[in-house]
């Protein structure tokens, strides 16, 4: 059994963003449940706070601790398959980088998924990870089970007979214990076929809604300062249908070269000569060309970013969408901010998750990014007055500056998720400042 380490400076830890860190006292690497809850009984016994992290890829302070920081890589690996119904048991620490496949050798893939795979399983449904389609949900939403240590060290498996344990701990935030295992409805696995065209902003929302209908997956990067957009359908194929990836030449070019190494280049630039800024997205919004190819699922849906940025993401309703984006059009420039990161657009169906974005409401989902040595804050308080005037709701995994009470008039069920908190950890032993804040 691996138990709590004396702290040693490798213990300090900073996230992918470099906008959150901690110096924990300790640093646990359980590998297994009954690890986690003896680090859990530990900690509290002496007074010390816990959290668990995963690949840090969170741009909120919502892993930080004073306390005893457990480290789920060793949590890892599919650990039960049931072929029946396509369920997929898999420990927490699990990345998708490394779920993808194994579920891939197995014919199964995960219905639907965000834009990047280093995330830990854990945390990227506790802070409500999600893709993009009209018809289909957050990652959280192919829960179907999950294992869970509380606040005293005790071992729950939260199924949806328990409705409330259920409907909070799928997008628990951390604040209901560690999660150590989850169980997800996996699909067969299938093919995409991905279209991907520049587009004018305009004829993007005067279609907004036949776009997304018809679609499986739908989403569009928009280049502020401009009226371009880089607009992306993926849409499952026919039976029969053969796999025809990008060639290694053209994936080099456009996701090596332009999306990530010229990108790099440009906002280093932004960032000393942001006058530059419009005409430097005019000519990135330029650069990409449409193309077409058909791969696996998790193949399309992942795109490597190797940029550093920092992000701030809102759900609205997907009717406000047209008004969102005039409205931060209208901002930047009479702001005269220069917004040298594309916004990405993306839509989802609704869900039953407590604090899930999606909790009973359909959206369309809002990015904003700066370069990572860049001054966000500006552009994205301006940005975060419009999503409030719209009924915005946060991702818990990215920057915003809501408070409970604020967040109890976008969440009919956080009061209840407060309830099943001081069952499960009434001591606040999985507590920091970001829950505190977010949850009173």
């Amino acid at each position: 059994m691996t138990t709590t380490t004396p702290h040693v400076a490798s213990g300090q830890w900073t996230n992918w963003g470099r906008c959150a860190s901690a110096d924990p006292v300790a640093v646990a690497h359980p590998r297994s449940t009954a690890d986690v809850a003896d680090v859990v009984r530990s900690a509290a016994a002496n007074g010390q706070r816990v959290k668990a992290v995963g690949a840090g890829h969170s741009f909120t302070p919502i892993a930080v601790t004073d306390g005893v920081m457990v480290r789920m890589d060793h949590i890892t690996g599919i650990q039960h398959v049931d072929r029946e119904t396509g369920h997929v048991t898999v420990g927490a620490g699990m990345r998708l980088r490394d779920l993808n496949p194994a579920l891939h050798a197995l014919g199964l893939a995960l219905p639907n998924m965000g834009d990047v795979d280093p995330q830990s399983m854990s945390g990227a449904t506790s802070t409500g990870t999600h893709g993009t389609g009209a018809r289909l949900t957050g990652i959280a939403g192919a829960i179907v089970g999950l294992e869970i240590v509380t606040g005293d060290g005790t071992v729950l498996t939260v199924t949806p007979e328990d409705t409330d344990l259920f409907g909070a701990a799928r997008v628990g935030l951390g604040a209901l214990g560690i999660i150590t295992s989850l169980t997800f409805a996996c699909v067969p696995a299938f093919l995409l076929h991905a279209r991907e065209e520049p587009m004018r902003l305009p004829d993007v929302l005067e279609r907004i809604d036949t776009l997304v209908d018809d679609n499986d997956h739908f989403e569009f990067y928009w280049f502020p300062h401009t009226d371009r957009t880089l607009v992306k359908r993926n849409n499952r194929v026919a039976d029969g249908v053969q796999r025809k990836p990008l060639s290694r030449t053209r994936f080099l070019l456009d996701d090596e070269v332009l999306s990530n190494g010229l990108f790099e280049v440009v906002n280093r630039i932004a960032k000393h000569q942001p006058s530059w800024v419009p005409r430097l997205n005019a000519i990135s919004g330029r650069a990409l060309s449409a193309r077409e190819y058909t791969d696996w699922s998790y193949e399309v849906f992942v795109s490597p970013r190797r940029v550093r940025f920092r992000e701030m993401e809102y759900a609205v309703p997907r009717a406000a969408l047209p008004d969102v984006l005039r409205e931060i059009d209208t901002w930047i420039n009479a702001f005269d901010e220069t917004v040298s990161f594309p916004i990405e657009v993306r839509f989802a169906a609704p869900d039953d998750i407590w604090l899930s974005t999606g909790h009973d409401r359909e959206n369309a989902y809002v990015a904003v990014h700066q370069f990572h040595q860049t001054d966000y804050r500006r552009y994205f308080e301006g940005v975060e007055a419009i999503f409030g005037e719209h009924e915005g709701r946060p991702h818990w995994g990215k920057l915003h500056t809501l408070d409970a009470d604020t967040l109890r008039t976008r969440y009919a069920r956080l009061d209840d998720f407060r309830a099943v908190r001081d069952r499960l950890d009434p001591q606040r032993t999985f507590g920091n400042a970001y829950l505190e804040r977010v949850l009173g």
